[in-house]
């Protein structure tokens, strides 16, 4: 069972969102709170397993409680649900924390399989929302990067190819899948590639990567 905490301003919101989240046998909505010091609140009195964290929200948005729960609490995940999908928002959520940012008109089904995969360790971005985050930070376009940075040129062929993968939002059952190898063997690439690049998660990987896609869709290895 998936303890969820729900985080939104509009009670009549949270109740739907409430309503859609318990049809599934396998989420409790075990508390609610309507700005981002009641969610650290109850945070500590509940210690839920996820967090759906709105944006904007009175007395301490959710972009602030993220930072703070994040530091405080790092063994909770927080996936951002929100109607607000500017870059800025996207890009610090992500920055302090967040392992999903998923706008509120998202369908039930892929809402539910993203809470799943971010409770399992994955992290989960809305259609668009990488290039978002590569845009915001970088200010460039995956398709003018032309130049293979030395970070990439250390990976091996194999790296290189899973790296790939995560970049255009394949999972590691569909990374082993692809290139017929063992899931577990996918989770220790991942590990690798996190390792030689310095980087903290799948999401970063991911950003990463996907600013890098000309290259990879280049190169003859891949």
């Amino acid at each position: 069972m998936i303890r969820l905490l729900l985080v939104d301003d509009q009670s009549i919101i949270r109740q739907g969102i409430k309503s859609l989240l318990e049809s599934q046998a396998d989420f409790d909505v075990i508390g609610e709170a309507e700005n981002g010091q009641q969610a650290i609140n109850q945070i500590e009195a509940l210690q839920p397993d996820l967090v759906l964290m709105d944006v904007r929200m009175p007395i301490m948005d959710g972009v602030a409680a993220t930072h703070i729960i994040a530091k405080k609490f790092p063994q909770i995940k927080i996936l951002i649900l929100t109607t607000f999908d500017d870059d800025e928002y996207v890009s610090q959520a992500i920055k302090f924390g967040a392992k999903g940012y998923l706008l509120k008109d998202t369908p039930m089904d892929p809402l539910a399989n993203a809470i799943r995969l971010i409770d399992a360790g994955h992290t989960h971005l809305g259609p668009g929302l990488i290039e978002k985050v590569i845009t915001h930070v970088s200010g460039i376009s995956p398709a003018k990067n032309t130049i293979m940075p030395p970070e990439l040129a250390e990976l091996t062929p194999r790296e290189k190819e899973v790296l790939h993968l995560i970049a255009k939002g394949a999972n590691n059952k569909e990374i082993a899948k692809s290139l017929f190898i063992a899931e577990r063997t996918v989770k220790n690439h991942v590990t690798s590639i996190l390792t030689r690049l310095n980087l903290r998660d799948r999401t970063q990987a991911a950003i990463f990567a996907h600013s890098f896609l000309y290259i990879f869709e280049q190169d003859k290895n891949l």
